[in-house]
């Protein structure tokens, strides 16, 4: 008889859990929380829902808890008006406020803290109250964030429900590091819709923003997989393979809501300079127009709140991304991408001819990234800054432009960058090395720890500061024709083009007389590389996340894993998270927001949802992504229908959940 109850209970258990697992599949939260319970009840919220803090440590001083809360009531009413009233038999179904308990009373916001929250709901009481508890407020906004998709707006009763209850909810991220990418150099950003990209991104728990461009390989990923590349081609009967990649060419709202913590600020590039400097008041004289220009006060505004009643000149305050969990990276690029910033300052071009990267031999350029790192530091107080160091092609004229053109047309130029660099004993490449190495130093010097693009890896990865985090955004694809193709190359492409001298590759340009009906191809990332060499990385490989190119289709955003190829747990610490990048050149403020969004929503999930969790086929979750952008929609994000390219629009009438 025992065995028989045993075997009954244990019988009930394994079906309970089965019938849990295809509930939680069908859920409508985006992203999937770590622990998911619940139940069958439904409660009504209270027209006067409230916020209690009992037994919360967290003295809430600079109204960030209360600013969460108020954001919570709008986005969870915005939609329809809540005129109904709860009949007296159904007050005991009424959820009357939500009691939020923190246990740390501090509100810093840096890299590394803890986002965890556990909320509970129950489906009966006297009264009835929601239960938030999280370690810090940005853990209890994240816990808000997923409440309000469990509140539905019901057409019959006019009233807010909250189905399924009781609930169970424990949740925590995935990685530290969520970001989003946004660049303000080859569009300007207007103050507003930057603010939006923000708000936008808490929906979705993701935080950080980047841009960068190119399609020059890396040679030490060639030769490491060299042979098995001859061995397809060998296969395939071919001798010559091609190396091809991807060319690279309101936001606040949405971040909450996705649970992305990180906005990554592409501030400044060679198109122009917007940023103003009080050091160097010339360098914004490089913006398209003086319109197009930010204020160091309108940086603050982004980032840090400013209290009318202090100095202007002091912007130590809790700030508006701050308030809604985002920390925001700033990057100036050297010394590539970096034209902009002779327009006020001509000495730091090597010369008129050549206006780029900035000139290595000239100690003024120093001093003026000094100056900027020093007036970032009283504004953008996250422990990182990002100092690119991308697409610096030593083997050319002033270590980038045409190299023909370097030759040929300007040929002093050339010669008198090297005559200056031999003079300090250092040739072209010793010279991008001298120059990354000290931005670095001197970002230290400010506090700052440093954020490179991955070509400061690849061309002197042994000499980068040990606290260096690497930024992986190449993708490097060797394709190999299987049949029915003739290839030939216009420049001699031997495989010593591939291993031989210089740093950076140009590419071969190749002629399809017949396009292969299929190919081999090998990807190799640089990411696996980099905690190898026990250094930390980000990801953002620009065929699977980069938000530009519009042909990366929302699967290829949930489908693509930061630890590809990197098994040793330990390693696997050293990738502290990925990001989206929405490169600036064919967006403004008129289509930001239906470029990112939903495809970041789905690298969203991937970065925050633990990975056995994850859906295997994308399929699987096309239900609830389209219900997650429909939210999105309702909530005033112009989010993009997740057929067709990225910002396609609706092609013909018809659902929003069907497109």
């Amino acid at each position: 008889m025992v065995k028989l109850v045993v075997g009954v209970l244990f019988l009930g258990l394994v079906f309970q859990l089965v019938v849990s697992t295809v509930d939680i599949d069908s859920l409508n939260i985006w992203p999937m929380p770590h622990s998911v319970s619940y139940g069958h009840q439904v409660l009504y919220m209270s027209k006067d829902f409230e916020l209690r803090t009992e037994g919360s440590k967290y003295p809430d001083a600079s109204g960030i808890l209360k600013d969460g809360f108020s954001r919570f009531l709008y986005v969870i009413r915005a939609s329809h008006v809540v005129d109904g009233n709860v009949s007296d038999s159904q007050q005991s179904l009424v959820l009357q406020g939500i009691n939020v308990l923190i246990s740390s009373a501090n509100d810093e916001l840096q890299y590394g803290i803890d986002e965890s929250y556990k909320l509970s709901i129950a489906s009966s009481g006297d009264p009835v109250y929601a239960h938030l508890e999280a370690q810090t407020v940005y853990g209890a906004l994240h816990g808000l964030q997923t409440f309000s998709q469990l509140c539905q707006f019901n057409f019959h009763t006019r009233l807010i429900e909250v189905r399924q209850t009781p609930w169970d909810i424990s949740d925590q991220p995935r990685f530290p590091y969520r970001g989003l990418l946004i660049d303000t150099s080859r569009h300007y950003l207007p103050l507003p819709i930057i603010k939006k990209v923000v708000d936008s991104m808490t929906y979705t728990k993701l935080v950080d923003v980047v841009k960068r461009q190119t399609i020059l390989p890396e040679i030490a990923l060639i030769k490491e997989n060299l042979s098995f590349a001859i061995c397809l081609c060998f296969a395939s009967g071919y001798w010559n393979f091609w190396v091809s990649s991807l060319s690279l060419t309101e936001v606040e709202l949405t971040f909450s809501s996705l649970q992305v913590n990180v906005l990554h600020w592409h501030i400044v590039d060679s198109q122009s300079f917007p940023l103003e400097i009080p050091s160097y008041p010339n360098l914004w004289n490089g913006a398209y127009s003086i319109p197009e220009r930010y204020t160091m006060a309108d940086a603050a505004e982004v980032v840090r709140q400013v209290k009318p009643e202090l100095s202007s000149n002091n912007f130590s305050f809790c700030s508006y991304a701050q308030r809604r969990g985002i920390n925001v990276l700033a990057e100036i690029d050297v010394p590539g991408h970096a034209q902009s910033w002779g327009t006020g300052y001509p000495t730091l071009w090597p010369s008129q001819d050549c206006q780029q990267p900035l000139d290595v031999s000239n100690e003024f350029t120093f001093q003026v990234i000094d100056g900027i790192l020093s007036d970032l530091s009283k504004v953008f107080k996250f422990k990182y800054v990002h100092l690119g160091g991308d697409e610096v092609n030593t083997r050319e004229n002033c270590f980038d432009g045409d190299y023909l053109k370097a030759i040929f047309t300007y040929p002093q130029n050339w010669l008198t960058l090297v005559f200056r660099l031999q003079k300090q004993g250092m040739n072209a490449s010793q010279g991008y090395e001298y120059f990354v190495l000290r931005a670095q130093e001197i970002a230290l010097s400010h506090g700052y720890e440093c954020i490179n693009w991955e070509e400061t890896f690849r061309t002197f990865g042994d000499k980068l500061k040990l606290k260096t985090v690497v930024h992986n955004w190449y993708a490097l694809k060797i394709l190999v024709p299987s049949n029915l193709i003739s290839l030939f190359v216009t420049y001699q492409c031997g495989l010593e083009k591939f291993i031989g001298h210089g740093d950076m590759l140009k590419p071969c340009f190749t002629y399809w007389w017949w396009w292969p009906r299929w190919w081999c191809r090998l990807d190799v990332g640089v990411a696996a590389q980099v905690v190898a060499a026990g250094l930390r990385c980000i990801v953002s490989r620009q065929d699977k996340w980069y938000l530009d190119h519009l042909d990366n289709f929302w699967p290829e955003f949930y489908s693509y894993e930061p630890l590809t190829n990197i098994t040793d747990p330990k390693q696997q610490e050293l990738v502290i998270g990925g990001e989206v990048c929405m490169w600036g050149e064919t967006v403004d403020g008129s289509d930001i927001e239906q470029t990112i969004w939903p495809r970041a929503a789905a690298a969203a999930e991937r970065l925050w949802t633990p990975y056995e969790k994850l859906a295997k086929d994308p399929a699987q979750v096309i239900g609830r992504l389209t219900q997650f952008r429909c939210l999105l929609n309702q909530r005033g994000v112009a989010a993009a229908p997740l057929t067709g390219y990225g910002r396609d629009a609706p092609r013909e009438p018809g659902s929003c959940y069907m497109q």
